[in-house]
């Protein structure tokens, strides 16, 4: 681990001439286009004569992971010519300003992918973290150009690209016939049509991701789950989304993951989930879907068992309520990653109920969460607080909370329970910055080790002192 930016340029190269044959996969959460370039193109070395031309570094790569300033053509070109056995390429740009056009992909850029057709995964991704930006360069002759040289790719990651259009995507779908994943974010001009003749193909993905995609409505969900094998299913901010396309939904069997993020569902589209496929997910989030009351709970969980559901979110929903949660508790369903923040009718109550929620008798109370994110929520003082301390939530190792109930409380928890991390200024818990939501389990919450076990185990006789005197002497 190391940071790239405090090397020189020139020096850069030189770093990885070091770099061990056997390398086989690279990943740097920030390089520039140009140093990329300059140490994969075979140029006359530094101090060499003319005729004595650099060999190949990093030859034995199959997988290179960069998030870059600007995704070029030169670098892409590149990519594709120095390495000879890749078969998976993650690209993600954050521009800081538009790119011009000699420092961004365009449909020449497209065609370059792929030279030796080893690969496998291709991911390219334009952030809009600091400004709105597209590749607007790009547009579906760039697609059909990349497609003739993919007809093997079996994943396919396309974030930004604002002129591609059903007649783009749709070449993907009809040349890429040993695709299983498919993720397109940003999908301004994608449309139904895309899928609605899904089942005259013979594709058969598990992993579909439409994110903000709003032309989407639910004739293409009904289209789409031809591929009754999909696992993973990731529909946020696809706004027209409501309860006909929840009804197709469940006709999967094998879904696990399912994220319909602010669509415009209801309580009464939530319980087609019910006797379905609920008993077989693992993580469902409805964060944003601003319709869903304290029934949308009822309909998922009264009554239900032997659920595998690990996580859920349930963030920013304005009519969920203490009512909610406690039902939630008593299905004794074995969530490790609950999120629940920013809902305003969330208080006190919801945080005694899954302190003393039991998953099973061997377990202590609050046993299996691992990540509970609060921030935010309305109803929230400081008796919450008591209920975040030992024994409670034994295994309790991410925690959002609102620094404003009060900061010594806040600190005092996180120095008394060393293993938990405490967030408090809003950032989202445990996201990784690639957003990989394509993955069943999104993070890696580490197995308790043995000194963390022996604590643990320890008896809890004595109050936390720090926290009573938090409590006890407020912060005005």
């Amino acid at each position: 681990m190391f940071d790239v930016s405090l090397f020189l340029r020139h020096n850069f190269a030189r770093v990885w001439a070091l770099a061990s044959e056997k390398l086989t996969s690279l990943e740097i959460g920030y390089v520039s286009s140009v140093m990329v370039t300059e140490l994969l193109s075979p140029s006359v070395g530094p101090h060499q004569p003319l005729n004595h031309i650099r060999a190949s570094i990093l030859p034995g790569i199959l997988k290179l992971n960069l998030s870059v300033d600007y995704i070029t053509d030169a670098m892409v070109g590149t990519i594709s010519k120095s390495l000879v056995s890749l078969t998976h390429l993650d690209l993600r740009d954050t521009p800081l300003i538009e790119p011009r056009i000699t420092f961004d992909l365009t449909n020449s850029g497209l065609q370059q992918i792929n030279q030796y057709g080893k690969l496998k995964h291709l991911s390219l991704i334009r952030s809009q973290e600091y400004i709105v930006t597209y590749f607007r360069r790009v547009n579906d002759l760039g697609i059909l150009l990349m497609a003739d040289k993919c007809a093997n790719m079996e994943s396919i990651c396309l974030g930004g690209f604002c002129q591609v259009t059903d007649t783009g995507f749709k070449t993907i779908l009809h040349s890429c016939s040993s695709l299983y994943r498919l993720r397109v974010s940003h999908g301004i001009h994608l449309t139904d049509l895309v899928f609605h003749d899904m089942s005259a193909t013979a594709l058969c993905m598990t992993h579909v991701s439409l994110r903000w995609c709003n032309l989407l409505t639910n004739h293409a969900i009904k289209s789409l789950v031809s591929n009754t094998h999909l696992k993973v299913l990731d529909l946020r901010d696809c706004k027209s989304l409501g309860d006909e396309a929840l009804r197709a939904i469940s006709t999967l069997p094998e879904l696990k993951s399912l994220l319909l993020d602010g669509s415009d569902i209801s309580d009464s589209g939530l319980s087609y989930l019910k006797g379905r496929i609920i008993s077989s997910l693992v993580s469902l989030s409805v964060r944003g879907c601003k319709r869903l009351t304290d029934k949308c709970v009822y309909a998922l969980f009264e009554g239900s068992s032997r659920l595998e559901l690990q996580e859920l979110d349930v963030s920013n929903l304005p009519y969920l309520s203490d009512n909610g949660i406690l039902c939630l508790a008593k299905s004794r369903v074995p969530i490790s990653v609950l999120r629940m923040r920013q809902c305003p009718l969330i208080g006190d109550t919801s945080i005694m109920a899954l302190a003393s929620m039991q998953v099973d008798e061997d377990r202590g109370h609050g046993s299996s969460l691992r990540l509970l994110d609060i921030y935010n929520c309305g109803g929230m003082t400081q008796l919450a607080f008591r209920w975040l301390k030992k024994p409670y939530f034994p295994r309790l190792r991410w925690l959002g909370v609102t620094a404003n109930v009060n900061r010594d409380i806040i600190d005092a928890l996180a120095r008394n329970r060393p293993f938990l991390n405490v967030a408090s200024h809003g950032e989202e818990l445990g996201i990784d910055q690639w957003d990989n939501s394509e993955s069943l389990h999104m993070h890696d919450y580490d197995d308790v080790d043995e000194l963390e076990q022996w604590l643990l185990e320890g008896e809890f006789e004595d109050d936390d002192e720090e926290m009573i005197d938090a409590e006890i002497n407020p912060e005005m």
